[in-house]
């Protein structure tokens, strides 16, 4: 028997962070790419986003539409999606593929000028993760009641990304962020992902 908050063995016998079991798809992304380190420009600029449209909403509702984000903005190249003008507004309005908010949407195209600029100073990368936790400070949750929602360095990278023109990127989602590209560890101590 797993403690309250616990890892979860599945039928096939692996330990995982409890929802990593709640739907197949969960699975594949909680034993394939939560916590594993993201680098480049262009793949943080993508879950930037994605966790910016996440907002409200729950992550499965996402994943399911990622590849239609990824279709909707081109692969989430920075220098085109900060391109982007108003007709390629109206297309993502009306595209059923993705969560179709304008805010979203327009924090996204906001977000692609934002990280585009950023390249003078070393790039996105450079900057999200100049914001990674030492890892021997943070001891191994045992249940997802250890987990926390915001850290002190989400918030400061929430405040840094804001102060350079990002938008949708609170301390919460920006320890999303932290968890989802690998600049922290939160699989819990018994996960086979760890």
């Amino acid at each position: 028997m797993s403690e309250p908050g616990g890892v979860v063995t599945g039928e096939d016998g692996v330990p995982r962070c409890p929802w990593g079991l709640s739907t197949p798809d969960y699975a594949d992304y909680h034993d394939h790419e939560w916590g594993v380190p993201v680098h480049g420009d262009d793949a943080l600029f993508e879950r930037v986003c994605l966790e910016a449209f996440q907002s409200g909403l729950s992550w499965i509702t996402i994943l399911r539409r990622r590849e239609g984000f990824r279709a909707a903005f081109k692969g989430f190249a920075i220098d085109t999606v900060a391109e982007f003008g108003p007709a390629d507004r109206e297309r993502l309005l009306a595209d059923p593929g993705i969560i179709r908010n304008r805010a979203k949407i327009d924090a996204a195209v906001a977000n692609a000028a934002a990280a585009r600029a950023l390249r003078e100073d070393g790039g996105l990368d450079a900057l999200v993760w100049s914001f990674a936790p030492d890892p021997a400070t943070r001891p191994a949750p045992r249940t997802t009641a250890d987990v926390p929602a915001v850290t002190p360095e989400s918030t400061a990278l929430a405040k840094a990304l804001k102060a350079r023109g990002f938008r949708f990127v609170g301390p919460t989602t920006a320890y999303a962020l932290m968890q989802a590209c690998g600049l922290v560890n939160d699989h819990l101590a018994a996960c086979a992902s760890r």
